[in-house]
């Protein structure tokens, strides 16, 4: 078990409000904006109510009072399974949830920053899936600036390249808010430097698909917009490439972001394991 991630069971779960899928791989990827313990509970509840949330990728998770609360609040809305890793000085972090299944933690080999790239295989009917979630950090500081960004997306650079190995023959899902956009993307942003961009294109040299390019090869589509608002896809799913013909469906829902649970939209990943 990787050392930085602990299976918490804080509260008996309440009973899930939906019946998780036997043949699907369902994925919410939510970035919860370090929210405090009383919009963590309405995080949670609202997650709860979506039935494409069998598996949650959570992203931008507090150390402090609100992410114990946002653990707490997932168990209490019917999700037993949590991966959620404890983060070094106080960092933000990623936790991995489960509706129904449990989550077996994994070691991605990201050797920078950890707790915000926690791994787990889950067993869906009879077959097995590897998740990892990301949060990449932002730029920044002024004295840091995208030090730790740029270190972050090294080690997640170098890691998938074992992730094959650490996931043996089975589909793999990569999701998170990776914080940089595609190139080509609309509109343009001159703030990402190439190395920004060549981190997205490391997922392909590395043998995963853009799943939401996959499906919606030209649709303008975006998960936070800033104060000008301008849209940018910070938010992404990837899949292993080989398993690609298998995604059904890749969406945002900005219902999260317009009702004020977070600054980011959601993204749904869906994709069938039964071919």
């Amino acid at each position: 078990m990787n050392d930085d991630a602990t299976q918490l069971s804080l509260l008996a779960p309440a009973e899930p409000r939906h019946t998780a899928s036997t043949t699907h791989a369902r994925i919410l990827v939510f970035n919860t904006q370090h929210a405090s313990a009383a919009r963590a509970y309405r995080q949670a509840e609202w997650i709860s109510r979506q039935d494409s949330a069998d598996l949650l990728v959570l992203t931008e998770v507090g150390s402090g009072p609100g992410g114990t609360a946002l653990v707490e609040a997932l168990h209490h809305f019917g999700y037993p399974h949590v991966i959620a890793p404890v983060a070094a000085q106080g960092d933000y972090r990623t936790v991995l949830a489960s509706r129904t299944v449990a989550l077996e933690p994994a070691d991605a080999g990201v050797c920078f920053l950890p707790h915000r790239a926690p791994a787990a295989v889950a067993t869906i009917g009879h077959r097995k899936v590897g998740v990892v979630g990301l949060y990449v950090p932002s730029r920044g500081p002024k004295e840091r600036r995208n030090e730790d960004k740029r270190e972050f997306q090294e080690a997640v650079t170098a890691a998938l390249q074992g992730l094959d190995k650490v996931f043996p023959d089975m589909p793999v899902a990569v999701a998170g808010d990776l914080n940089i956009v595609e190139p080509g993307h609309q509109p343009p942003h001159k703030v990402f430097g190439r190395w920004e961009y060549a981190f997205y294109d490391s997922f392909a040299s590395a043998g995963y698909t853009d799943a939401f390019r996959h499906l919606h090869p030209d649709a303008v589509e975006h998960s936070w917009f800033g104060r000008s608002g301008q849209g940018f896809r910070l938010d992404h799913a990837f899949t292993t490439t080989t398993h690609a013909p298998l995604i059904q469906a890749c969406a945002y829902d900005q219902t999260p972001r317009t009702t004020s649970l977070t600054d980011h939209a959601a993204m749904t990943l869906t994709f069938s394991l039964t071919a």
